[in-house]
């Protein structure tokens, strides 16, 4: 089975790719589109021999691309020696088998490529479920192309069928009892997300969840803030299981962050549902950090490519925090004030030279602001283990030592309201620290 599922060689090869440029499309975009694809071939550590175009009113059925121009690339490729044909958009089985016997190569699209850099970064035991289940739904209905060399016997009475008809259906059937496995062993990795999200909830901490364009530096911001150590490399898809860490903001609050899979476009149906316990933190989060490569030509549409995925996932209207990223890349005056005015809620930063931080880190304290409750304490001097907690738990917004009891309003979690409740004079929700009858800087007692 696993030979089934494996789809790049992991020895250096030469690819080919190829593009389709449809009626009322722009040059620029198949072109931009291609060079994202030779990226994402670089990633699965293959080497572009060269690409190829065509102009077409729609594409052909049964090849994709026109007969005639698959084999003028066809002959490009033998005299490149090329390994490996990419197409830029996802192919039938049937256009996968026609063009097979055209170019006498390996024929992928961008679906297959994307899975195989997938199953090269997938780390954790549910990251690889992931990517098999992903793998194998889209292998289920190219299963027959692997048993061609198996030939099936010639009708007649007793001889219908033949040995490659029964390979192939004894194949399918365990690819999907292994669809159906894998498929129960995620519904369990929800279940226990499930009840790790419930033991979050008791603490009451909100958790924002970072989501952008693949390559946007959403693992270098993440590790920058949280000092947490996600794998950050300058390749698209370098992170992909999902990572959670608490945060403590400059307001003494504790939140949680979670970094995820980054997106990119002609992200395929099927790899979002395979992924949908991984993008369950992207789902469950109170907000959403759309972290952005402000840097990127491209802005504009990736900002656009991830908001089609958070639309698929439903997560469209939630909150959001736009993070223009990688600012110490700019060059052109003006860029960030346009999308910071394009953008009212957003911020400028970059993950790798901490410009921003401050003002970051700021927003984060006001949006992601937990329930808590404004109380007036009263703790005796000596109690300075429960002081130390309140500053500790709690945003001491004022506080006054010159009384025989310290007094302090501050910010305090609901889930520790019953350490401070014997030093509790009252809850204040408006009113400003009380301070002792008598002083003449207006304490009223």
């Amino acid at each position: 089975m696993k030979g089934l599922v494996e789809i790049i060689n992991r020895e250096t090869e030469r690819v080919f790719i190829v593009g389709v440029q449809l009626k009322g499309q722009d040059v620029w975009c198949i072109d931009e589109s291609l060079d994202e694809l030779e990226e994402l071939v670089g990633t699965a550590g293959g080497e572009v021999a060269g690409r190829g175009t065509q102009r077409l009113d729609r594409v052909n059925a049964a090849t994709f691309i026109g007969p005639g121009k698959a084999r003028e690339f066809a002959e490009q490729c033998k005299e490149a020696e090329v390994d490996t044909v990419v197409f830029d958009e996802e192919l039938s089985p049937a256009q996968g088998r026609n063009l097979e016997k055209i170019f006498e190569c390996k024929i992928l699209d961008r679906t297959a490529l994307i899975l195989d850099i997938f199953s090269q970064r997938a780390r954790t035991r549910e990251g690889k479920l992931q990517v098999e289940l992903a793998q194998l739904n889209h292998l289920l209905p190219r299963l027959t192309r692997f048993w061609t060399h198996l030939s099936r016997q010639k009708g007649g009475i007793g001889m219908r069928g033949g040995e490659g008809e029964s390979q192939l259906e004894v194949d399918r059937r365990k690819v999907r009892e292994r669809i159906d496995k894998i498929q129960r062993d995620l519904e369990l990795v929800m279940r226990h997300r499930s009840v790790q999200r419930t033991g979050r909830k008791r603490n009451q901490w909100p958790l924002g969840s970072l989501v952008g364009y693949t390559n946007a530096g959403k693992s270098t911001l993440f590790n920058a803030i949280t000092g947490a150590s996600a794998l950050a490399e300058d390749k698209l898809f370098a992170t992909l299981d999902p990572t959670t860490r608490r945060l403590c903001l400059p307001t003494n609050q504790n939140v949680l962050l979670s970094d995820t899979v980054g997106f990119i476009r002609k992200l395929p149906h099927d790899l979002v549902v395979a992924f949908k316990a991984t993008l369950e933190e992207v789902i469950e989060a109170d907000l959403l950090l759309h972290v952005v490569d402000i840097s990127s030509p491209q802005v504009e549409e990736q900002i656009e490519a991830v908001n089609v995925v958070l639309d698929e996932l439903g997560v469209a209207d939630k909150p959001t925090l736009m993070v223009f990223n990688k600012i110490d890349r700019v060059t052109t005056p003006g860029l960030a004030k346009r999308f910071t005015d394009l953008y009212p809620n957003s911020i400028v930063v970059s993950a790798r030279t901490g410009e921003g931080f401050e003002a970051f880190m700021a927003e984060l304290g006001k949006q992601l602001r937990p329930v808590r409750e404004m109380l007036v304490l009263s703790i005796p001097h000596s109690q300075s283990e429960v002081i130390a907690q309140l500053h500790e738990v709690g945003q001491v917004l004022e506080r006054d030592y010159d009384a025989a009891e310290a007094v302090f309003k501050a910010l305090i979690p609901p889930s520790h309201r019953a350490t401070f409740e014997p030093f509790i004079i009252r809850e204040d929700n408006l009113a400003k620290l009380p301070l002792p009858s008598g002083n003449e800087d207006g304490w009223t007692g």
